[in-house]
């Protein structure tokens, strides 16, 4: 095998890779509100979230786009790991459809024939002006890569005469002579390679076409087809890696049921292989070369298989999923929450798919509106401290809080201009930029909160002390304040589709009309000489800076409803 050779079967696995990730992402443009719903409403219990799962797969195509998914609902706190579980298992029967449209299409048809219309037609769809027309445009442009790669891998390997090659049959034949062995060989080595190529379907096309030219027979094509299921486990794991500890244990539930999946089945190998043969009339002892219909079979019997190895594993392991949760639950130890520098739901290093990535951006956006609230709920405090080893802990706190929130703001911003770089509807480009903006807003709310806290620490350390009426103004705007802050919160939440954003410009005209009345008397006062003119100074800062904080809160409403609610 030349060097050239192998760069041409390298270009083939990655048109179908491309394929098959083009596919995935049209789909889930096309479908992903309704993808998302579906797991987030149809997971009551562990039927219907196997259903679910088994649904989401065969709609988009992969089992690595739905088990990212549910590993990303976790770690938003939309799905529980007990949830989870279920929406994997199912994902792992769905994933057996590609293979069953691989094994009917790709290999009895002359698809190269019909892949060049079909790329036309997807062209024409990509000028259409609806982000549907072009989002089915993408999926025809993906189907057709797909099996054009699955048409040109199976012509080389033909082409390549593999069935003569001496060194590959030298391989092939020398492992069948290992027993159980060989087994456990080709079951590593499918592991290995999907690991590498991150697509269980360009694997599962390989085992095909060695198996179907005679090259592999049907033990060892299966031992690759139960490698692949333990080597598709990998991407989820990695994306979980800086993910949230219910995330992390979600991935690895994926892992061990494959895991387990194989070991039960290794003891029943040839007895299950022989029924699911029976099943597609495929026999064993059938001669490659002298019968044309045994190629077909033969790819039937993988496919029947993988559909009766996965279906039978979930319908053994569904009655322990509890079980399934305390396992990873004590592998995974769970960490007491902590003030780290660190965002909670967006997962570092891999993205899932841009539509996907938002809802893990959006859960971050709102965790980052509750610390701006939370750091707005010190400075309360901070003003009544009068020891001084107290006043510097919780300021110290303060400044800590305001490090936070700019790193968060870049953090966020970072990762969502990643996931812009993905394909994204119109739609989601638009939340997109509202998304940028509302993080802009919200750290400048951080940033009123440690205004107010350095007026506070400079008042304190001139030992000034502001009036009773003073306290009691400063204390009733910031209730205000509050409360903009909480309904901002309802309107970012899930179940801010029904709470009023008007109410948002009541609270703000109401904390603007006091900051005035404020200002107009403490001239007054000032003049009347009932505090210092750096006391008043000092006042007027924390009211002013509140007012502000107000402002920012009420542009974070407006950016996130795309409603302008002030002139």
């Amino acid at each position: 095998m030349t060097v050239f050779t192998f760069l041409k079967l390298l270009g083939c696995l990655a048109l179908l890779m491309f394929g098959m990730k083009t596919m995935s992402e049209a789909l889930q443009k096309l479908t992903g509100g309704g993808l998302r719903k579906v797991l987030g409403t149809m997971t009551t219990n562990r039927f219907t979230g196997v259903f679910s799962g088994a649904l989401v797969t065969t709609a988009v195509q992969s089992s690595t786009a739905t088990t990212v998914l549910a590993v990303s609902f976790v770690n938003a706190e939309l799905l529980s790991l007990r949830q989870a579980i279920s929406v994997i298992m199912g994902a792992n029967i769905g994933t057996t459809v590609t293979a069953w449209i691989i094994a009917l299409f790709g290999f009895n048809f002359q698809m190269s024939a019909i892949v060049f219309p079909l790329f036309a037609i997807g062209i024409a769809l990509s000028y259409f002006k609806s982000p549907s027309c072009k989002s089915f445009g993408e999926f025809i442009f993906g189907f057709s890569f797909l099996f054009l790669g699955i048409a040109t891998l199976r012509e080389n390997a033909i082409a390549m005469d593999l069935p003569h090659n001496e060194t590959v049959m030298g391989f092939f034949t020398s492992c069948r002579n290992l027993g159980f062995l060989s087994y456990v060989i080709f079951l590593l080595l499918g592991g290995i390679l999907t690991m590498c190529v991150q697509s269980s379907v360009a694997i599962m096309a390989i085992t095909m076409i060695l198996c179907s030219t005679g090259v592999a027979d049907i033990y060892q094509g299966i031992a690759l087809v139960l490698g692949e299921n333990i080597g598709t486990t990998i991407t989820s794991n990695i994306v979980a890696l800086n993910a949230n500890t219910s995330a992390r244990r979600a991935a690895l539930s994926h892992l061990i049921f494959n895991l387990f999946g194989v070991c039960w089945v290794l003891l029943v190998f040839r007895i299950f292989i022989k029924g699911v043969c029976g099943l597609v009339s495929f026999d064993l002892a059938a001669d490659l070369a002298s019968d044309p219909n045994a190629a077909t079979r033969i790819n039937y019997a993988l496919c029947a298989f993988h559909t009766a190895f996965n279906t039978c594993n979930v319908l053994i392991l569904i009655w322990f999923i509890p079980t399934f949760e305390k396992v990873v639950c004590h592998i995974i130890k769970g960490k007491e929450d902590d003030e780290e520098m660190r965002l909670r739901y967006i997962s570092g290093g891999l993205l899932s798919t841009a539509e996907l990535s938002l809802l893990e951006a959006r859960k971050e956006i709102n965790h980052f509106a509750q610390r701006a609230h939370r750091m707005f709920g010190f400075i309360p405090e901070l003003l009544k401290l009068e020891d001084n080893d107290e006043f510097v802990k919780l300021y110290t706190r303060i400044e800590k809080y305001e490090g936070i929130s700019d790193n968060m703001e870049v953090e966020i911003a970072n990762y969502l201009n990643k996931v812009s770089e993905g394909k994204l509807s119109p739609d989601s480009k638009k939340k997109l930029r509202c998304m940028l903006r509302e993080i802009s807003e919200i750290e400048s709310i951080c940033d009123s909160c440690y205004n107010m806290a350095r007026v506070i620490n400079r008042k304190h350390k001139a030992r000034e002390q502001f009036t009773e009426e003073q306290i009691s103004n400063i204390t009733h705007m910031w209730e205000l304040c509050d409360q903009s802050l909480s309904h901002m919160e309802l309107i970012l939440s899930a179940a801010g589709h029904s709470a009023d954003p008007r109410q948002s410009l009541n609270i703000e005209n109401e904390i603007n009309n006091y900051r005035t009345q404020l200002k107009e008397q403490n001239v007054i006062d000032v003049n009347e000489q009932k505090y210092g003119y750096q006391t008043g100074v000092n006042y007027m800062d924390i009211i002013g800076d509140s007012e502000k904080l107000g402002d920012y809160a009420i542009n974070v409403v407006e950016a996130h409803t795309q409603i302008k609610l002030t002139t």
